[in-house]
């Protein structure tokens, strides 16, 4: 299975593409989105929905997952998350793509077994489990990774609760 993670913000994007094949990990591609504030918001935000799009048509993944909102002290940012989360939900429905949403804290029990990791515990995680060479530079790819591998997580549990494999 091919799944892209997602790491939404305005400003910063982050995406990661892992393939699952039995029980190894591969990642086939990782980055982030990056818009400039002197942007019309509309634009930062089709920006980051064509994107995503291209990312889709290109890579071909049967699922994409996305950080779920949390609870943020900044209003304004927490409005701006909450936009970037609505053009990448469009951009999964455009796609005809199955879409899953998971907390910071389900990411992070996932990959780290404990839902109060630090980022440094997921990160180097990631990086274990993903067999990659240094660890992510960025922290919204890394976190998207992280949502990646949590999706792949929670289908395995799932499939393991209803008595079935995988698909």
């Amino acid at each position: 299975m091919r799944v892209i993670g997602i790491d939404p913000g305005v400003a910063i994007t982050g995406y990661g593409l892992i393939e699952e094949n039995g029980s190894d990990y591969s990642c086939l591609a990782s980055g982030c989105v990056r818009t400039r504030k002197d942007q019309e918001p509309a634009s930062r935000l089709k920006e980051i929905h064509d994107y995503i799009c291209e990312l889709v048509a290109e890579y071909e993944p049967q699922a994409l997952a996305v950080e779920k909102l949390f609870f943020s002290k900044n209003v304004r940012t927490a409005f701006q998350v909450g936009e970037a989360r609505g053009v990448i939900i469009l951009a999964a429905a455009r796609c005809d793509i199955d879409l899953f949403e998971y907390t910071p804290l389900q990411v992070k029990q996932a990959v780290a077994g404990y839902g109060k990791a630090e980022k440094l515990q997921v990160q180097k995680m990631i990086q274990m489990l993903l067999k990659l060479p240094i660890l992510p530079k960025v922290d919204d790819e890394a976190d998207a990774l992280a949502v990646a591998l949590c999706h792949l997580q929670n289908r395995r549990f799932q499939e393991a609760l209803k008595g079935g494999k995988p698909r």
